[in-house]
């Protein structure tokens, strides 16, 4: 494939970063997370994302969306990277509507898919249980009740889960604790009787609440896909928001090498310009590096989705590992560029820090998948 974009592409990726300046800069964050706002994200920027079409990018036309592809979804994500904005795309569009599109009926993504292009609805995905990635490992049990199923059991880091006006929970209805095979998902009513929801604050200030289940009641008619065949829809729709988050944490890494760079190039020190210091000059060019090769890792595992390759399951471990080694080198070396003004909340360039910190542990770290990557080349 070419690694470049068409004109159409390139258009909404600079319409997505003129919004995003001038809307949701860096100071939109800083007043949310000062604010200790109820919300997370403001629900107003959000509904003009969803006027510009992002929310339904990947939704097709039939249920209100624009029906395009992930690496445009992608390229809004990136210039959100850039600017550290707060948004529920991830866990509403990415995991939420994932689950619907590749497991859903079609009463139910009429039902809910609509309302998700035009923003109004916020939609979480509940399916961790223990501090590391692992979505297989589900305690959660779901039990057939005649006409229903009672659901028992806690979740942990679901994204935006605190303000989600719907959940889709796995829950294990057959199998061991951490068989692929005996997961199912349901559709949950957040309001619904033995629902209990405790906001979560992550270090980069975001959402990702826990969520405990006692003897919640759930119809037949609310499963996503077939009883036990919940990891179906799961791993590609993981696959996906593991492969777009790494768009957006491109974009973080890039305005990260960007503020890094101009700071070489006005600080001074012994009467000169830093960016004059050849040590300096050389840990610019391995972020870089760095930020080339990930372009490239970003926009094939992109393009391996829309393309519907054999190999997204491997472009996405491979994109989210390359990703976290990038994000962290990226963002410690711009710390320590910046010396002691770098260590204070007043500048921008620790925020980029703490949320690579929190996108790397987000669908597994750099060890995962890696692991992940060899067990799927065979190795």
């Amino acid at each position: 494939m070419a690694l470049t974009l068409n004109a159409e592409q390139q258009m909404l990726k600079d319409n997505a970063k003129e919004f995003v300046r001038s809307n949701a800069p860096v100071s939109h964050m800083r007043k949310l997370r000062d604010t200790k706002d109820a919300t997370g994200f403001s629900s107003d920027i959000y509904g003009q994302m969803a006027e510009l079409g992002w929310a339904g990018i990947v939704i097709p036309e039939e249920y209100g969306g624009l029906g395009l592809g992930y690496l445009e979804l992608g390229l809004v994500l990136e210039e959100c990277g850039r600017n550290l904005v707060p948004q529920p795309l991830v866990s509403t569009v990415l995991l939420g509507a994932g689950c619907l599109l590749e497991g859903g009926s079609d009463a139910q993504k009429k039902d809910i898919l609509p309302s998700v292009a035009e923003g109004e609805a916020v939609l979480a995905l509940a399916f961790e249980e223990s501090r590391r990635f692992s979505p297989y490992n589900v305690k959660t049990t779901a039990d057939n009740s005649g006409s229903a199923y009672k659901l028992n059991g806690q979740k942990t880091f679901v994204l935006d889960g605190h303000v989600a006006g719907k959940l889709i929970v796995s829950a294990r209805t057959s199998g061991e604790e951490r068989d692929r095979d005996g997961i199912t998902l349901f559709l949950v009513d957040p309001k619904a009787g033995g629902v209990k929801i405790e906001r979560s604050t992550m270090v980069d200030s975001r959402n990702a609440a826990n969520i405990t289940l006692e003897g919640v009641e759930v119809a037949a008619g609310d499963i996503l896909g077939e009883v036990g065949k919940g990891a179906d829809v799961l791993d590609p729709v993981l696959d996906r928001a593991t492969i777009c988050l790494t768009a957006e944490m491109l974009g973080l890494c890039s305005q990260a090498y960007d503020t890094t760079v101009e700071y070489l190039k006005t600080r001074v020190q012994f009467d000169v310009l830093i960016g004059t210091f050849q040590a300096l000059q050389h840990r610019a060019v391995d972020m870089f590096c760095q930020l080339e090769l990930s372009k490239s890792v970003v926009l094939d595992a992109l393009s391996s989705i829309d393309d519907d390759r054999e190999d997204v399951a491997i472009m996405a471990s491979a994109a989210k590992a390359r990703l976290t080694d990038a994000a962290r080198l990226v963002t410690r070396e711009a710390i320590q560029m910046h010396g002691g003004i770098g260590m204070t909340d007043e500048h921008d360039i620790g925020l980029y820090m703490k949320r690579s910190a929190a996108c790397e542990l987000t669908f597994g770290d750099a060890s995962y998948h890696r692991d992940r990557f060899a067990t799927l080349k065979g190795f």
